[in-house]
């Protein structure tokens, strides 16, 4: 009898063990209510340490259970389905801060993407939460170097409040690329929309140029077509990334609530890649519902030299004429 209590024993602390690996804690600071602080702690803290437990057991998340929208549960799981990924701290420090709906968000929560290449699995993302420690949004985060950049630059825009809201919906537009997350780019593109594409076309070596080089097919599109092209692409791919790692953002002269903000974009699907400059020129009257009325890509060499564009040539709010 004492052999088998000993077995069991032994098989309980295992099963423990085996769970706590996978667990990950949260200490959060600056939020002066203690009953808060405590919920948000406990609620994400059962949610990475679910997704934690499910990538390592190869399953999708269990949710039910855990306080959060239909939204974040969505989310989650269409990033699950571009790849599993877990978080390797099994404790994450860091501070909370209102965002300009007046909720909470927490940055630098660092998730390591199993099925992405070697040198793209490690992204870090930022949950949002109410009053009430409920989880209302989780997406993926542009690096802190950009962020900071941003919301340092008063010069270029004003209104800090207003510098927070457009990098918000930059990092939810990379997000949605990166989810496939069709309902979101439905409602962020105006019907209006002016969207120019870009291809890369690798040319194989000829007598005349014995290098493989490349060339760039463009078009111009509205929201229906380009809408219609981008959904056949996420079906035909089961990865898409976007990445940025370089961001400027305009305020219009004489347009108080347009912006352009230009992007140093890495897109890479199942079977292709390419680097370039993004333009969107985003309308923030409703920021409720911010629209974006231009979307531009260009590659970021030139086709003839091979040598990266210059500043000058790059598509920005300077070569945008808002018509009313």
């Amino acid at each position: 009898m004492k052999r088998i209590i000993l077995l069991f024993i032994l098989t309980i602390a295992f099963q423990l063990s085996s769970w706590a690996q996978y667990l990950t804690s949260f200490e959060i600071t600056d939020i002066n209510n203690d009953v808060l602080t405590a919920k948000v702690q406990d609620n994400l803290g059962k949610l990475v340490s679910e997704i934690n437990t499910a990538c390592a057991e190869k399953r999708t998340p269990k949710l039910k259970g855990i306080d959060l929208s239909d939204r974040v549960s969505e989310s989650i799981m269409m990033m699950w389905e571009s790849s599993p990924f877990r978080c390797e701290e099994t404790e994450v420090i860091e501070p909370a801060f209102t965002d300009v709906s007046g909720w909470w968000q927490i940055r630098n929560i660092p998730f390591i993407f199993t099925d992405f290449e070697k040198d793209d699995q490690y992204h870090e993302c930022i949950v949002s939460f109410d009053n009430n420690g409920k989880i209302t949004g989780f997406h993926m985060a542009i690096s802190q170097n950009l962020y900071r950049k941003v919301m340092k630059s008063g010069a270029a825009v004003k209104d800090a409040r207003r510098r927070q809201l457009i990098l918000d919906y930059v990092e939810q537009f990379r997000t949605a690329y990166c989810t496939k997350d069709m309902p979101f780019l439905q409602q962020v593109y105006s019907e209006d929309a002016l969207i120019i594409t870009g291809h890369v076309v690798k040319v194989k070596p000829s007598r005349e140029n014995n290098f493989i080089s490349s060339t760039t097919k463009y078009s111009v599109q509205d929201k229906k077509t380009y809408l219609k092209k981008l959904a056949q692409v996420f079906r035909n791919n089961r990865t898409i990334r976007v990445t940025f790692d370089e961001i400027k953002v305009q305020m219009h002269p004489t347009e108080a609530d347009w912006y352009g903000v230009t992007l140093h974009q890495g897109y890479t699907a199942d079977r292709y890649h390419d680097d370039g400059w993004l333009f969107l020129l985003w309308d923030f009257t409703d920021e409720d519902n911010p629209t974006i009325h231009v979307r531009s890509w260009q590659a970021d060499t030139d086709p003839e030299t091979q040598l990266k564009i210059s500043e000058d040539e790059i598509f920005g709010m300077d070569d945008v004429n808002i018509v009313k």
